[in-house]
């Protein structure tokens, strides 16, 4: 493993990413709720959680050769995970710059869910799922529909990311009116 500024190092194993047992970080898991806390210390990342600590140094990243990865190269391998991974980092990556905290959301059955700024998960709920979407992608009326039906059946508003072709996220937030 590798050694960043702060000490985070971490290993790509298989389709995630997990960090040594260090204190920096469960301080990035208590301060910033990054990836999920194991039960033996060390800290288990999403992808987009793990690129977007790359790209902000926080953390080195090696594969199971001990060989580093940059930035480039861990996005080409993620995209071969997730055929979707571009998107859905933009959105991580413009939600954790705007300073909240965005989780996966697979239980709900969304891409992420999002909590209102200074609210840790644990603490509260989240108040948003969000669905990453690229702006050249069509969706029918059926997957919308469902997708508003997760947002209303978890008691969170659904918000559509919708990513241009300059990365750029721009939000659609969705919620059921009574006239």
């Amino acid at each position: 493993m590798t050694k960043q500024d702060d000490g985070i190092r971490a290993q790509f194993t298989k389709e995630t990413v997990i960090t040594e047992n260090s204190d920096a970080a469960r301080e990035l898991h208590d301060r910033n709720r990054f990836g999920a806390l194991l039960p033996d210390g060390r800290l288990q990342l999403s992808l987009p959680e793990a690129l977007y600590l790359i790209e902000k140094k926080k953390m080195g990243v090696q594969d199971g050769r001990g060989k580093q990865y940059e930035f480039e190269r861990f996005l080409k391998k993620a995209t071969r995970l997730e055929p979707q991974f571009w998107v859905r980092y933009c959105v991580l990556r413009d939600m954790r710059d705007r300073g909240y905290i965005i989780k996966t959301a697979l239980k709900f059955g969304a891409d992420f869910r999002v909590y209102e700024r200074g609210v840790k998960p644990g603490e509260d709920h989240a108040k948003w799922i969000v669905y990453p979407v690229a702006e050249a992608s069509a969706m029918t009326w059926y997957e919308f529909a469902a997708k508003n039906r997760v947002a209303h059946s978890t008691r969170k508003r659904l918000l559509i990311g919708v990513v241009d072709e300059e990365a750029d996220v721009s939000y659609w937030e969705i919620r059921w009116m009574r006239p």
